[in-house]
């Protein structure tokens, strides 16, 4: 005889009530595993977004030429990489080429900047006129640095939101002059805000000639060069031509590393998706041992309800009902864990945003479908063995148990 659907639910969750703390123990222990998917995974997620909104923010056109070549490691001279010289002379080939839209020369270094009797230490970059251009960012009030030739010193300044407020106050800061290091440099004009690329914060900063720049640290060569491409599919062709331009100047030796926005934004989604990935399986542990609990927590079920067993098939209920209603169990189990353990995570991660504003999370709709599904998968691989135990017991031992 075989049960109406609705009758074996009923009997389903009569029996989970009838045991409520092993029904609690089972749904917890489950519960936990998912809370700890859905918080890593978005964790993971929030993380790669945040890296994603950082580099996208300078657009995908943007490519970098460093000093020294790369060999083992991904840093420019370290671990393997020579070191050489990126001259202005460079910066000003390359800008020359087709399908070069603007560059940058950056030289930078940090320094103290002073007016009034108040300073600041901030990164202070050596640039030229088409940084706003290249770097996707405008001035708030007055202008950006004039062009000028890239060893030519200017005593002109541009300075960061933050920096100009922490400095000049309410006060209008153009036209004044600020000193950094020796030099006495007029306040040209004041950028808008940037925010923060991967913890530098570009609104507390000042900017003057790269040449400037060069003689205010001493230095020899730039830090670094940066590109503006034409179009995103220009980008491959661009950078075959700076590696034979550079390489011709550099008496053929590729002695420098060329980055583009494209490949840094790869690099970073590999690489945090397989660290997500690994921190989620290490969460997913959890569910084993939920799964672990389930099983536990049937098998007894069945072994204290051998009689109970016993007077359903000798009223007529089939073998397969009586797996049925055991496996159903299990599954009710696990659904009412991945269900709790959800709507904590979700919890927590509100939670969360408000403790920590900053924080990266956004929880991806796949990770919580898997979750869920893994958890039906996990109640229902739990409750095999204990289901197909009860359908195979004998009825008449069955009524003879206590």
């Amino acid at each position: 005889m075989a049960a109406p659907s609705s009758e074996l639910f009923r009997f389903v969750l009569g029996a989970v009530a009838g045991h409520r703390l092993r029904s609690s123990l089972s749904v917890l222990g489950v519960g936990i595993g998912v809370a700890a998917v859905v918080l890593l995974s978005s964790l993971g997620e929030g993380t790669r977004q945040y890296i994603v909104s950082q580099f996208s923010q300078f657009g995908t056109n943007l490519m970098a030429i460093n000093p020294g070549k790369v060999k083992t490691m991904g840093i420019p001279g370290v671990f393997g990489g020579t070191t050489h010289q990126l001259t202005p002379e460079d910066a000003g080939s390359l800008r020359r080429l087709p399908g070069v839209d603007a560059m940058i020369p950056v030289a930078m270094g940090q320094g103290r900047v002073e007016f009034g009797g108040r300073g600041r230490s901030v990164y202070i970059y050596g640039v030229n006129h088409e940084l706003p251009r290249v770097w996707g960012v405008g001035t708030a009030q007055g202008s950006f640095l004039p062009p000028l030739d890239s060893g030519r010193r200017a005593s002109l300044t541009v300075l960061g939101p933050k920096l100009a407020r922490e400095i000049f106050g309410t006060a209008s800061p153009l036209g004044q002059r600020v000193r950094i290091g020796s030099e006495s440099l007029v306040v040209i004009g004041v950028m808008e805000p940037k925010g923060q690329l991967l913890g530098f914060d570009l609104d507390d900063t000042a900017y003057i000639p790269v040449g400037t720049a060069m003689g205010l640290f001493n230095l020899s060569e730039l830090q670094e060069i940066d590109l503006l491409a034409s179009s995103s599919e220009g980008i491959p062709a661009l950078v075959a031509q700076v590696r034979a331009a550079l390489m011709a100047r550099h008496r053929g030796e590729e002695d420098f590393t060329i980055t583009t926005q494209t490949e840094m934004l790869d690099v970073f989604g590999r690489v945090i998706g397989i660290v997500t990935l690994a921190v989620t399986a290490i969460a997913g542990i959890s569910l084993v041992v939920g799964a672990v609990g389930i099983l536990t927590v049937m098998w007894i079920s069945v072994h204290e309800r051998t009689a109970e067993i016993g007077l359903l098939r000798a009223l007529g209920v089939e073998g397969s009902t009586v797996q049925a209603l055991f496996l159903l169990e299990a599954i009710l189990l696990a659904a009412g864990g991945g269900v709790a353990g959800l709507a904590f995570g979700l919890l927590v991660q509100a939670l969360l945003r408000l403790i920590v504003p900053g924080l990266p999370l956004a929880t991806p709709p796949e990770a919580v479908v898997a979750a869920l599904v893994m958890t039906l998968g996990v109640g229902a691989a739990a409750g095999v063995l204990p289901a197909r135990k009860a359908a195979s017991l004998d009825p008449i031992e069955a009524l003879r148990a206590e």
